[in-house]
């Protein structure tokens, strides 16, 4: 599953309008995260503008 770096995230949403599965939702503190309906494919790390998405384990 791919993870989002909320140290790293600026909350601008390009990640939650990519994903296929609506997988992404903003926090409490406007940074974004990926819930388990992820599917791992991987394009909301190839929108996001400071490099905050990554796999994860």
């Amino acid at each position: 599953m791919y993870v989002i770096d909320k140290d790293t995230c600026v909350g601008c949403g390009s990640c939650e309008g990519t994903c296929p599965v609506s997988a992404i939702s903003a926090d409490d503190n406007g940074k974004y995260e990926i819930g388990e309906s992820c599917v791992d494919c991987g394009s909301c790390a190839g929108v996001c503008p400071v490099e905050a998405i990554a796999a994860g384990n």
